[in-house]
């Protein structure tokens, strides 16, 4: 019989081999800021709850809401916010069987990670 020389091969790809497409990139990031909205929605519960109970509590509350952890959270949030609309919209047009070749999809990608930094920074400047 025949001497075989195995190669040993991964079973699967990895980050070795596989490089992540912008496509993949996009997806994970929409549902890394559906989940980040949490963040700032308990934040913005926890000021508006403070409110309604108390003065020294509201101040607490209010303090941690204007300062750079605030500020932070509540852009990150808007960021996160607006990405998660655009890539939304995205998926609808997915949905409608309209750019999902190659590099229609990632024209759309670049449009949603671009698009949601420009109109945080609108929404920053504006509010």
């Amino acid at each position: 019989m025949a001497d075989v020389k195995r190669v040993q091969r991964p079973l699967s790809p990895h980050l070795q081999i596989y490089r992540p497409q912008l496509t993949s990139i996009t997806s994970i990031l929409t549902r890394i800021t559906g989940n980040g909205l949490i963040v700032g929605t308990l934040l913005a519960v926890w000021w508006l709850l403070a409110a309604a109970t108390s003065a020294e509590y509201f101040a607490i509350a209010d303090a941690v809401a204007t300062s750079w952890f605030g500020d932070l959270v509540f852009t990150l949030s808007a960021w996160a916010l607006w990405y998660h609309y655009l890539a939304g919209l995205r998926h609808l047009v997915f949905d409608a069987g309209k750019g999902l070749d190659i590099p229609t999809a990632e024209k759309l990608g670049w449009g949603c990670i671009i698009g949601s930094v420009v109109l945080t920074i609108l929404t920053v400047i504006i509010v």
